[in-house]
């Protein structure tokens, strides 16, 4: 019997993650926005209530395991396994850091068997980087004590204990506004059926709209994305990016919290389907084969309304503008960065 609290009448989520010694991987976590609560324990023993000296003998089966309690509105579970596989060696077994013994392996368990397709997902995508398979296990979470008081929190008490990971990768976390839902509102079916009916077949039917058809493929003018249902901001032009595939591609949402994901198994495939956060308005599918490693969120341009720039103050949206400009700046350094480089090769090769 599992010692942590129902979550079941709660809209918050759980994981957990073994990652070698637990005061690192609780402290990053926590600092994680979405985040709600990180606690470091044993799981997936044999030994009931064991200390930390039981777990330290390597023989109560044990891994140091830390709780991870979030709010799926704010952060999504294969983002939190994204960024755990960026504090671990994955193909290293029974050591992380200075710490070896079994008590240190890797792993995630999950207490929602939904859980299990999506982390997997993320774990394959993970392996293609490698040609020696993941030393991750992937399991169920059979049990899960809390560990002693002074091993929480223990780097927010001791600032200078030791710690084999890095927190350098937290700075790779978008910052996005929070965006509030309670603003926008699905209309009722009278509303819906005045869509064009693509944009109904689309966003209602999960159908999907012809490749290169879609209006917002090639899209020159800069602004935001919202929901055709209802309005709600999913997407910024600075995010967008030519994948191809022909339809619309983005980086990211301009807040994680406006989108939703949950498993397609349609087709013969295993994909994530993306819907909006309000109106569950069928959006298209993210992957992760994106630009240096980003995400690619597939997107029908039937279930998109744009609005540019210089009506976004007017529409209600200003406080999405410094989102917007500053990846506009940030893309221009870039441009202007390469174009220096480029002149100075150009130099270089003159006779």
């Amino acid at each position: 019997m599992l010692t942590t609290k129902n979550l079941s009448a709660n809209p918050l989520a759980e994981i957990y993650f073994a990652g070698g010694c637990f005061w690192g991987v609780e402290e990053y976590f926590s600092r994680i926005p979405g985040v709600v609560d990180a606690v470091s324990g044993y799981a997936n023993g044999s030994r009931d209530k064991p200390t930390y000296q039981d777990v330290c003998t390597g023989r109560t089966g044990h891994a140091e395991t830390v709780r991870i309690v979030y709010d799926p509105a704010r952060i999504s579970l294969a983002t939190l396994c994204r960024q755990f596989f960026r504090i671990i060696d994955p193909l290293s077994v029974n050591q992380q850091g200075n710490d070896r013994g079994s008590q240190y392996r890797t792993g995630i368990y999950y207490s929602d068997k939904a859980d299990r397709a999506i982390i997997a997902l993320v774990m394959q995508a993970e392996q293609q980087k490698y040609r020696t398979p993941l030393a991750v296990e992937l399991l169920p979470l059979t049990v899960f004590f809390v560990a002693e008081d002074y091993h929480q929190n223990y780097l927010r008490n001791n600032p200078h204990g030791y710690c084999h990971i890095s927190f350098a990768s937290l700075k790779d976390l978008p910052k996005t506004p929070s965006l509030d839902a309670g603003r926008y509102r699905t209309p009722d079916a009278a509303s819906l059926r005045a869509l064009s009916p693509e944009a109904y077949a689309v966003t209602q039917q999960a159908a999907t709209e012809p490749p290169f058809s879609g209006k917002y493929l090639h899209q020159s003018a800069q602004g935001l994305y919202v929901d055709i249902v209802t309005g709600e901001p999913l997407f910024l032009t600075s995010d967008q990016f030519d994948s191809g595939t022909g339809w619309p591609s983005f980086r990211k949402p301009v807040d994680p919290s406006v989108i939703t994901e949950t498993l397609d198994r349609s087709h013969g495939m295993l994909r994530r389907e993306v819907r909006s956060r309000v109106g569950g308005s069928h959006l298209g599918h993210v992957f992760d084969d994106g630009p240096k490693g980003s995400r690619r969120y597939c997107i029908n341009s039937a279930a998109l309304r744009f609005i540019p720039l210089a009506e976004m103050a007017k529409a209600g949206f200003e406080d999405l503008l410094p989102f917007l400009n500053a990846d506009r700046e940030q893309e221009q350094k870039q441009q202007t960065k390469q174009e220096a480089e480029r002149k100075g090769r150009e130099l270089v090769s003159e006779p």
